[in-house]
């Protein structure tokens, strides 16, 4: 059984180990992504959606996605150099990662996976998940991507986009 307590506490102590600034913010609960955009006060573009995708040898990464955007499955096979990747089942990210879905996040993740990030978030300050349902961590996309090492590449494309998986 994974252990998720506190991962406000770890999301926190992951970043100041790494050195990097983090402003965490309350919030009440949301209906969506452009809800909680709204309340506080950013474009949905600027709330980074940090998804887990698993791959077909049964590890995992983080994708890095605005919140304006979706996952473009081929340009992200592509920049992976695989041929199939997948949205794992909630029960599957919560045991890579350690949070729940809508709080994940790559700090304080219990396993460090590799983060590939969209293209369009260099140089932005991004809203992440902060490790709960009620807080959201305001940080600059360079320093996560130099954090961690991250792959930075055009893997996204907009919502109303249809891609394969």
């Amino acid at each position: 059984m994974t252990d998720t307590t506190d991962g406000r506490a770890r999301v926190v102590a992951d970043a100041e180990a790494r050195g990097v600034k983090l402003e965490i913010v309350a919030r009440p609960p949301a209906e969506s992504l452009d809800d909680a955009a709204r309340q506080l006060g950013v474009e949905p573009h600027s709330i980074v959606k940090t998804l887990v995708v698993k791959r077909h040898d049964g590890d995992y990464l983080f994708a890095l996605v605005p919140g304006d955007r979706q996952i473009s499955w081929p340009k992200l096979r592509a920049v992976v150099g695989v041929n199939k990747l997948r949205m794992p089942e909630p029960t599957l990210a919560l045991e890579a990662t350690g949070f729940e879905r809508g709080t994940i996040t790559v700090f304080g993740s219990t396993t460090a996976w590799p983060v590939y990030a969209d293209a369009s978030i260099v140089g932005e300050r991004i809203g992440v998940g902060a490790g709960d349902h009620d807080h959201q961590a305001f940080v600059e996309a360079d320093d996560v991507i130099a954090a961690y090492g991250a792959t930075v590449a055009d893997i996204t494309e907009p919502l109303s986009a249809r891609g394969g998986s």
